[in-house]
């Protein structure tokens, strides 16, 4: 048995020992959770008992294959920023492609983001990599102080010593950072820019938790949303706040949706009077194209070995939808033939994450369901890939009152600040229902695992 599989069983039979099977002690969790407004109405933050658990090893790899993907990421983002014909292959909108086209006042295509990554069986793969709005750095963080602390933790600590992993003070210096190369000479002002309305309150979003700890660390802050805000006399501001710096937590989809090109915080950032973290230029990095670029060695073949080995083991193959020839292991094949006959080991998946297009994988449909999948991914903006198997783990779940234990899906998140990984979060969810919304969903704190 590995450490991993180990220290797993190690917890569980704590959890059925005699001091926690009674689950008394979970009412001073729910308790925690609540003062640091990580409990929500709707489900819970935290949906598990037990924390997910890397190995050193596990963890040392993932950092090693994250950096070397984001400076991968990083260089055609770049190329494509220079070459209308790579702009064209991602399939980048005529607003994308204006708003990319402002130069930020960095260098970086994303101050911070996030990986999302399948560990499991000794082996690593990336689905998705987030750059508009990478979430939960800021939940993590507190789950696993509250986690590290519980009565159970500290007794399974005695036999498997754990590393917590932070990630709030490495996001506010790459912030900074981001505003030094900008140009700032003031001690900033900073505003989280979300997606809410109006005077909505915000005290059990992660917003607030990033929010209170810039505060703590000298830095005024304020949550605000896109229709609170002004541009007047060279200065972005919500009411009597100036604001030098926007921390976007929102999408740039999202944000057209409601406002044109003549918003306020448009303009100020055309104008260069005010630092975006993240820059709309992080858009384009976000589309699941950016994975076609990656996995075409015509476009990498002067990438540094490092970077071209982690797409070549870490990163799965990757087209746009088209009635075009390709490769595939270095054999041309014509993309719609091969996507029709290999069905199983495909998943067709939009371009970009918007709510009315869904994912089809072909191993959950029959060859007709297939067919007219492909059909509607030919008339809009989609990718094909290599289907990654989920990594499913069991975990305690405390549930009516009762223990029950999970299949959850486990999908690993390792946050990157100016390219280097600074935390980890791990979001679960039930294996049973796939894509589908459920209470069960959530995240669970993240710990490595020391060498004994």
């Amino acid at each position: 048995m590995t450490q991993l599989h180990e220290a797993i069983a190690r917890y569980h039979r704590l959890l059925e020992s005699e001091n926690y099977s009674s689950l008394s002690w979970t009412d001073s969790l729910e308790e925690k959770l609540r003062t640091h407004n990580l409990a929500s109405p709707a489900r819970p933050i935290a949906p598990v008992l037990r924390p997910h658990f890397l190995t050193q090893r596990q963890f040392a790899n993932l950092v090693k294959a994250a950096e070397a993907l984001y400076c991968a990421i990083d260089r055609v983002e770049k190329m494509a920023l220079s070459s209308p014909a790579l702009l064209a292959r991602m399939q980048v909108l005529p607003a994308e492609k204006m708003l990319a086209s402002l130069d930020p006042g960095y260098s970086w295509t994303a101050v911070t983001s996030l990986l999302d990554t399948q560990i499991q069986n000794g082996t690593l793969r990336f689905r998705d990599f987030a750059a508009d709005t990478p979430a939960g750095v800021g939940y993590s963080e507190a789950l696993s102080s509250i986690y590290y602390d519980l009565p159970i933790m500290k007794e399974f600590r005695k036999k498997y010593p754990v590393a917590k992993l932070g990630g709030m003070k490495p996001l506010l210096q790459a912030v900074l950072k981001a505003w030094k190369e900008f140009g700032g000479k003031v001690h900033p002002n900073i505003a989280i820019l979300e997606n809410r309305q109006g005077l909505q309150p915000a005290e059990n979003s992660e917003f607030a938790l990033v929010a209170e700890f810039f505060r703590r660390e000298g830095y005024a802050t304020e949550i605000v949303g896109p229709d609170q805000l002004e541009y007047r006399n060279g200065v972005l501001r919500k009411g009597d706040f100036p604001i030098h710096i926007v921390y976007r937590r929102i999408r740039l989809s999202e944000f057209l949706v409601r406002f044109d090109l003549n918003h306020p915080l448009l303009r100020a950032y055309r104008d260069r009077a005010v630092c975006m973290v993240n820059s709309f230029r992080s858009e384009l990095v976000q589309k699941k194209a950016m994975f076609h670029l990656l996995t075409d060695e015509t476009v990498t073949a002067k990438f540094p070995a490092a970077e071209k080995k982690a797409i070549r083991e870490f990163v799965p193959w990757t087209r746009v939808v088209a009635a075009t020839k390709t490769t595939y292991n270095e054999e041309v094949v014509d993309l719609p033939e091969f996507v029709l006959a290999h069905r199983e080991r495909l998943v067709l998946r939009p371009n970009d994450d918007v709510a009315d297009q869904q994912s089809f994988r072909g191993a959950e449909l029959d060859q007709a369901a297939w067919e007219r999948a492909l059909k509607r991914a030919s008339r809009a903006s989609y990718v094909v890939q290599e289907a990654i198997e989920p990594a499913r783990f069991v975990f305690p779940v405390h549930r009516w009152g009762a223990l029950e234990m999970r299949e959850m899906r486990v999908d690993v998140q390792p946050h990157i600040s100016l390219g280097r990984v600074n935390g980890v979060s791990t979001w679960v969810s039930p294996a049973d229902t796939p894509g589908a919304f459920s209470t069960l969903s959530g995240l669970a704190p993240t710990f490595v695992l020391e060498s004994r």
